[in-house]
């Protein structure tokens, strides 16, 4: 899939949301695509592999919590020195710690890879950690409550995330699948990504948006972990690294503007900032694919 049909997909979400109107139809589709194909489309790929490509991308794994703590370290001490009492501290750290790794991170890792599995592994195993700590936070900075505990189990029953932890046992014990096993489940599973791009298309929105804002979460969730994955993985070999850092450099997902929604915290905001910085990022790896073509 190359940019411009990844626009063309996202444009289409949004002119659908124009004419449909309705919240019903796009939720099926949230559902269907997120539970569903997803799940498939991450079984498919790392079931395929084995224990000694695993372990061939360790590193992976390893920067899914050091983006994280980046993220999540600096947005904190911005919020609590700059921001303050400001609802938008919390917003802040949500947005920039839980980025859009499936619905825009794997086409855009589409552009330099072959195969993206690290990708998708950073992706699920970003997602199960990510979850739990962004409900907490939205909870907490919204005056709710939320346990942590019970978000982490909700995540858990995520089927994409049982799917990736299913295909990582297959893989461990040394179970291979046969390809016209896996083959069909990884086409039907690949149906998951055009989808994604109409659902995130479909909730776009400009309202309340900010400059200021904008910039802020650029920094947390993108500036600072693109320059971190750029200065210090450039050993590792391509697939790891065009995948860290392609999925480390993404926008906030749609998902963590539902869960600032759910507690009625900046959402507004959230989505504004995230819709142009989803353009700003699909930009920046259009320049880049470029620079590593010519290269």
């Amino acid at each position: 899939m190359n940019i411009a049909e990844m626009l063309a997909l996202i444009g289409l979400g949004y002119l659908l949301k124009l004419v449909v109107r309705k919240e019903r139809p796009f939720d099926w589709l949230r559902f269907i695509t997120n539970d569903i194909l997803l799940a498939f489309f991450v079984f498919g790929n790392v079931a395929s592999k084995d224990l000694e490509y695993l372990l061939s991308i360790k590193t992976v794994f390893l920067y899914v919590f050091l983006i994280i703590g980046i993220s999540l370290g600096f947005s904190y001490l911005y919020g609590r020195f700059t921001l303050k009492s400001d609802p938008w501290a919390g917003a802040l750290m949500v947005l920039s710690v839980y980025p859009n790794t499936a619905a825009l991170g794997f086409p855009i890792a589409e552009l330099f890879l072959k195969d993206i599995t690290p990708a998708i592994l950073y992706s699920t195993t970003n997602s199960m950690i990510v979850i739990p700590i962004v409900t907490f936070i939205a909870a907490h900075y919204s005056s709710g409550g939320a346990s942590v505990k019970e978000s982490f189990l909700k995540a858990l029953k995520f089927p994409p995330t049982l799917a990736n932890l299913l295909a990582l046992g297959l893989v461990i014990a040394g179970i291979h699948l046969p390809g016209w096993f896996i083959k069909p489940i990884k086409t039907i599973g690949w149906l998951s990504i055009p989808l994604l791009l109409i659902y995130f298309g479909s909730r776009i929105t400009l309202r309340a948006f900010e400059l200021r804002k904008l910039l802020e979460v650029g920094t947390f969730r993108i500036a600072i972990p693109f320059v971190f994955v750029f200065l210090t993985l450039r050993w590792a070999s391509r697939d790891v690294f065009y995948s860290v850092l392609v999925e480390a450099s993404m926008p906030p997902a749609i998902a963590a503007n539902a869960i600032l929604a759910q507690y009625r915290l900046k959402a507004d905001e959230a989505i504004s900032v995230t819709f142009v910085l989803t353009l700003l990022v699909i930009g920046l790896f259009v320049i880049l694919r470029i620079l590593a073509g010519s290269g």
